[in-house]
């Protein structure tokens, strides 16, 4: 079993629950002794094995080893794909059945998280996931008002445009905005549209 390990909550002693998504589930298993294991952080992807908790109250995770890339040791970009990853915890956690888009779009993402700018790759992943779930909102009017929208437009979270007089946040340019809604690029956009875009995303997918 392999999967990238999303949230980990502290149990008894030194015991945790570690929270893992892969290709067709997001489970919590149990791992003893768990605090002392530098492999267990936030973001890592994973191969273990499981085993039946003999009360049936939770799997344990054992025979852990760590699937590791190549960026692991810059800082920079750990701290940016932690802050992306953890995100998908609470987007996913009351979902009954899970398809394998989710996991594949991390390991996608986390296969080219060296090669370029990691939040461009954070965001451009964002916008697929709206869309693959059919929550892109590019109708061309205001998620608040309902009006018009002109030719600046400020973003809510998940992205839904706003005037920005609406939400009382910054103006992007509304073309450049609905670009990256239909080509899951932001190849178009300098990089501190991308940094604004990048902080919307951290309010919750």
């Amino acid at each position: 079993m392999h999967g990238f390990i999303i949230n980990i909550k502290k149990a008894k002693n030194e015991d945790v629950i570690v929270t893992v998504i892969n290709q067709n589930s997001l489970t919590d298993y149990w791992r003893f002794f768990g605090a002392r294991h530098s492999i267990l952080q936030i973001g890592n992807l994973v191969d273990f094995e499981i085993s039946e908790s003999k009360n049936n109250f939770m799997p344990n995770m054992r025979s852990l080893s760590h699937i590791s890339f190549p960026w692991i040791f810059s800082n920079n970009h750990l701290l940016i794909w932690q802050n992306f990853i953890k995100l998908f915890e609470p987007h996913l956690k009351d979902t009954i059945e899970l398809d394998s888009f989710y996991f594949n779009l991390l390991l996608e993402v986390a296969q080219k998280w060296n090669k370029q700018n990691p939040k461009r790759l954070a965001v451009e992943a964002y916008v697929s996931l709206l869309k693959h779930e059919g929550r892109l909102y590019d109708n061309g009017f205001c998620y608040v008002c309902e009006e018009v929208l002109d030719k600046e437009v400020g973003l809510m979270r998940a992205y839904l445009p706003a005037h920005p007089s609406c939400i009382y946040a910054p103006a992007l340019n509304k073309d450049d905005v609905f670009k990256l809604y239909n080509t899951q690029s932001t190849i178009h956009l300098d990089d501190d549209i991308v940094d604004k875009l990048y902080f919307i995303l951290l309010k919750g997918i």
